[in-house]
């Protein structure tokens, strides 16, 4: 009761600090003409700040540290966990500013990823299952940092309508705190999901449909880098099957756009509006479509039940937890496609 007592209070303390912080933001990047402005590709119709991630960053940062202070975690690895994001974050900035040429972007995630894997020599082993007996131990880590990498960057896409990442974001958070508990897994896991959480509810009342604030790069790929890191985390404790159903959405979404942009011989590298959950929009002919708040709001229900999926796989009940998990995602997909259909 105490430790839930105090996961509400760090909780709230994040939803407080990061809704005053976009608040901010809300002026200050509208005064200095730091703007997401509408173009061809883009579900907005008029210029709206770009940059409510800073306020994101700014308390889920500190909140992780102070995690780690009141923990008995390694307080290097964390550290380096935190510097990268901190220049993940610098980095996207600089690209919402100007734009930066993707294979810096990609490379320098690469290596922000390979810095942390080595700060954490031993504990990155999740394949060591499947992988054959030949393969060294570093094509484990290779696929695993792949996929953090896929994770980041597929974030990234998803952040595409009001409401979305910023709700993504809180659903993982709080899944990750409710698995933390189911499994009994030590407190940090949980105050670290929590604190993301609360950061994301906070920037979200500002990101509503109508949004007053877009995210950004400088919020979507450090968030996606840091979420990705708790789920490694999840997994590496033994839950990778509530690792796996938490962000199945987004993680379906993304991937299977991927796939079939590459086989309709897209150039699968470029901005696009393919996404179910874009194509389910109202308008760009489609006049019975969903609006942003509609669309979003489909997918925080839908992550509930992903919740509660993670949560039944982690006290063992592994077939119900898959069966729901995956039947709310499909269901998902097909009411998404049935209203870009109209």
């Amino acid at each position: 009761m105490i430790l839930a007592l105090k996961l509400a209070v760090l909780g709230a303390a994040c939803v407080a600090l990061s809704w005053a912080i976009t608040r901010l933001l809300i002026d200050v990047l509208a005064k200095n003409a730091i703007l997401d402005r509408p173009n061809a590709r883009s579900s907005h119709a008029t210029p709206v700040p770009r940059g409510g991630g800073i306020a994101v960053i700014a308390v889920a940062l500190p909140a992780w540290a102070l995690v780690s202070a009141l923990s008995t975690e390694r307080p290097a690895t964390l550290a380096v966990v935190l510097a990268g994001a901190l220049g993940l974050a610098l980095l996207s900035w600089g690209d919402d500013r100007k734009g930066m040429p993707v294979a810096l972007r990609l490379g320098a995630q690469a290596v922000v990823i390979a810095v942390v894997f080595t700060m954490a020599p031993g504990r990155w082993d999740l394949l060591g299952d499947v992988l054959p007996d030949w393969a060294p131990p570093w094509v484990g880590m290779a696929i695993l940092g792949l996929a953090w990498i896929w994770f980041i960057n597929l974030f990234n896409f998803m952040d595409g309508i009001d409401g979305i990442a910023g709700g993504e974001a809180a659903s993982i958070g709080v899944g990750l705190a409710v698995v933390a508990a189911v499994a009994g897994l030590d407190w940090p896991v949980a105050a670290k999901g929590v604190a993301i959480a609360g950061a994301a509810i906070g920037f979200l009342c500002w990101n509503w449909q109508p949004a007053r604030i877009f995210l950004g790069d400088v919020g979507s790929i450090p968030l996606g880098y840091l979420l990705g890191w708790l789920l490694l985390e999840l997994a590496q404790s033994g839950q990778w099957l509530a690792a796996l159903l938490l962000p199945l959405y987004f993680l379906a979404d993304a991937t299977l756009t991927l796939l079939r942009r590459a086989a309709r011989l897209e150039k699968v590298w470029q901005p696009h509006r393919s996404h179910f959950y874009q194509l389910a929009l109202v308008g760009q002919g489609r006049p019975n479509g969903l609006s942003h708040a509609q669309v979003a709001s489909r997918v925080i229900l839908t992550n509930l039940i992903l919740i509660l999926a993670a949560a039944a796989t982690a006290a063992g009940w592994v077939f119900l937890g898959l069966t729901t998990g995956f039947g709310a995602v499909a269901v998902l997909l097909v009411v998404l496609a049935r209203a870009g259909a109209k």
